[in-house]
């Protein structure tokens, strides 16, 4: 199983090459681009905008925005979310006996309902005691350079186990005609050389290892899971028997497969049917129809 990707010491992301070659890479970069050294700042966050989704209609406004940083060469890059806000069905709960929908309040014990405004965080040093802290005092905490998404090595498309995706991903674009050509040569560099790249970077004030991968004409950052947050698939082994399968038995496991096995895969076949269904199910609630079982 491939295991996830370190994030401790930096390491040169160009390791392997030599000095030599990355200081004229580099020099190239800056020349083509015809950019300069930049002073990273910190990121521009901005409410989530619907994403861009199946098309070329795209958000007006990014999710956010940053430097993509590899060595002494800063890209400016805008982030959408990769994931479409769907049209789903929430059930809310209601009370049954007048239908109206219950709600739900902030509790001080001693002065009752408060406000968002009247709440902070704490970390709590003892029972009962805690320590205020303040959001503003941890965001100072963070470097500029912390803020950017920082390359730290390059990997083979396998590297990481798909264990480690984190489910939340993002297309990043160049913000500015100052980043279109070293975004450009980044990205067709790891097409061309069969490339992912590790990065470390702060997204929503926390910590964040990602993936860059070139998918087309964009570069699209997957969020990962750090190692000890996902479980190691060896400690569930042993729930697996050892049984060594026939001849007979694997050769008819084969010829399933290869009959099941498609050259051109499309997940647009997929539907979420119960969805569907619900829907159907909604609507003939509010005519007053009657309601039969599911079909199979």
């Amino acid at each position: 199983m491939p295991v996830a990707i370190s994030t401790g010491p930096r390491r040169p992301c160009s390791a392997g090459i030599g000095a030599g070659s990355r200081l004229w890479a580099l020099a190239a970069l800056f020349v083509f681009a015809r950019i300069e050294f930049l002073q990273i700042p910190a990121c521009r966050f901005q409410r989530g905008a619907p994403a861009w989704v199946g098309g070329p209609s795209m958000a007006a406004r990014p999710s956010w925005k940053s430097f993509l940083r590899l060595s002494l060469v800063s890209i400016p890059v805008k982030g959408y979310t990769a994931h479409a806000t769907t049209s789903d069905l929430p059930l809310h709960q209601i009370h049954a006996k007048c239908h109206n929908r219950i709600r739900y309040q902030k509790v001080c014990p001693v002065h009752g309902v408060v406000t968002k405004d009247e709440i902070v965080s704490g970390y709590e040093v003892s029972k009962g005691k805690y320590v205020e802290i303040d959001a503003d005092e941890l965001d100072k905490m963070r470097t500029a350079s912390e803020k950017a998404i920082n390359i730290d090595t390059f990997v083979a498309p396998d590297a990481v186990d798909p264990a480690y995706y984190s489910g939340q991903t993002y297309y990043l674009l160049p913000d500015g005609t100052a980043g279109d050509k070293p975004y450009v040569l980044l990205r067709e560099g790891m097409e061309n050389r069969n490339k992912y790249a590790v990065a470390e970077t702060v997204l929503n004030k926390r910590d964040r290892v990602v993936l860059l991968r070139p998918a087309g004409k964009l570069i699209v950052m997957e969020l990962l899971h750090y190692e000890d947050e996902v479980k190691a698939p060896e400690g569930f082994a042993k729930e697996v028997p050892a049984k060594e399968p026939t001849k007979q038995e694997a050769d008819l496991v084969d010829m399933l497969i290869k009959a099941s096995s498609t050259g051109r895969f499309d997940l647009g076949k997929y539907k979420d049917r119960y969805k569907e269904k619900l829907k159907r199910f909604i609507e003939a609630k509010v005519k007053g129809e009657e309601i039969v079982g599911g079909e199979e």
